[in-house]
């Protein structure tokens, strides 16, 4: 406990963690829902796409906006609203898919909705938690924060497995609805009002501007940024290439597999989060950093040359620890170099860019895996990241990083 979890034994963190979870769980829940619901209504892959597209791409339109509330608002009522919204969005795609009038157009647009306020609270979140917590224990709260977000691909899946199995994938929409309440009433137990700072003297652009000049100036938040997209854009944007996947290459016919895959690789995450969250050497994180990069192109072939459901379970799980992993370094690197100030808007800016390349090339794999083996595009975009780790040996920032870990000098805030 006094390793690996330090940072629950803080009151609010605890609080504002578990709401995290139960919120993410019915997120990664609803990937699974929807898209095999959205295969099933059309028998397309392209469908998955759109829908698993609707619910990425607010990150690109919503975050900016959303990133300048949660400094410009207090964050624990941002989270809130956020919660309070997924749950009414909820309880109508319930509705809809218990009536049985439910169309694929539906789940489009209610993709949307759940997209937005998804993409609305995450930022308020990562602004949020510096401030429950010691600066001593900054890292640890990071990093089970991450815990939280990758576990639940686990948890969320785990869930309505039994639902899907013997009920039916209807009532997996029910379960998601019980999820989002709990993440409202937890978030409105947070008692640490955290707000940033605002100069009321310059105008709503100029605020709302300000993370996106702090990121582009700022050599070490541009490159972590760059890598984020490339990571998440070539190793991240799997999901609508899953249902197709399971389907032709492992012979499901149902989302029974879908659902292993995605509890797979939920587990591997944690588990590698899990360990991350009780390094203290910022060499060995450093270290963690680039064979996670490197071990995140690998696995996603591995996947591609499945032949059988435990072939691909072991490939899911290595997909999810390499994943998490690599998201959880990177999160902590950009939160430990960031003012408190604009923390919410640096947030959003950060969502905003890997939610782009993430909902752009779910999409476009959707499209594609009509056309083309969806294994060999794992294995493009697999090497193409592996290729892109090892290109930015070349730069100064992630060979320091890579052999010393974070060192100050090397986020030094620098004009462009």
């Amino acid at each position: 406990m006094n390793r690996y979890f330090p940072a629950l034994k803080h009151r609010d963190f605890r609080t504002v963690w578990t709401a995290g979870m139960a919120a993410s769980a019915a997120a990664w829940a609803l990937i699974i829902a929807r898209g095999w619901l959205a295969y099933d209504l059309s028998d397309s892959s392209l469908s998955v796409g759109i829908v698993t597209f609707m619910a990425m791409i607010p990150r690109v339109v919503v975050t900016p906006f959303t990133g300048y509330l949660s400094d410009r608002f207090d964050r624990r009522n941002v989270l809130a609203a956020m919660f309070g919204l997924n749950l009414v969005h909820n309880v109508v795609l319930v509705v809809v898919v218990l009536l049985g009038t439910v169309e694929v157009w539906h789940l489009v647009i209610l993709a949307f909705v759940n997209g937005s306020a998804r993409a609305a609270h995450m930022p308020a979140a990562q602004a949020l938690i510096p401030n429950v917590v010691p600066r001593h224990l900054l890292l640890n709260a990071i990093a089970l924060n991450q815990a939280t977000n990758h576990g639940a691909r686990l948890l969320g899946p785990l869930s309505i497995l039994p639902l899907v199995a013997f009920v039916g994938v209807e009532s997996a929409f029910v379960l998601c609805t019980g999820f989002y309440a709990v993440s409202l009433v937890q978030a409105l137990r947070v008692r640490t009002a955290s707000t940033g700072e605002m100069d009321r003297r310059k105008a709503l652009i100029s605020n709302l501007t300000e993370g996106l000049f702090y990121v582009y100036r700022t050599p070490i938040m541009r490159s972590m940024v760059i890598i984020a997209v490339l990571h998440c854009g070539l190793t991240m944007a799997f999901e609508s290439l899953l249902p197709v996947l399971s389907a032709r290459q492992l012979g499901s016919e149902g989302a029974t597999a879908f659902t292993y895959l995605m509890m797979a690789v939920g587990g591997g995450a944690l588990v590698s989060v899990s360990i991350l969250a009780g390094i203290q050497s910022e060499q060995r994180r450093g270290q963690a950093f680039l064979y996670l990069g490197i071990f995140s192109g690998l696995c996603p072939a591995i996947l591609a040359a499945s032949i059988n459901l435990p072939m691909a379970l072991v490939a899911a799980a290595g997909m999810g620890a390499a994943q998490g992993g690599f998201m959880t370094l990177t999160h902590t690197i950009i939160q430990s170099v960031v003012p408190d100030g604009v923390r919410g808007r640096v947030a959003g800016v950060y969502s905003m860019h890997v939610g782009a390349l993430m909902a752009s090339v779910n999409l476009l794999n959707g499209f594609l895996a009509d056309y083309i083996d969806p294994a060999l595009l794992l294995w493009v975009t697999g090497a193409a990241f592996i290729v892109s780790v090892l290109a930015s040996w070349r730069s100064q920032i992630f060979r320091g990083i890579y052999t010393h870990g974070l060192r100050r000098e090397l986020y030094v805030p620098q004009a462009a």
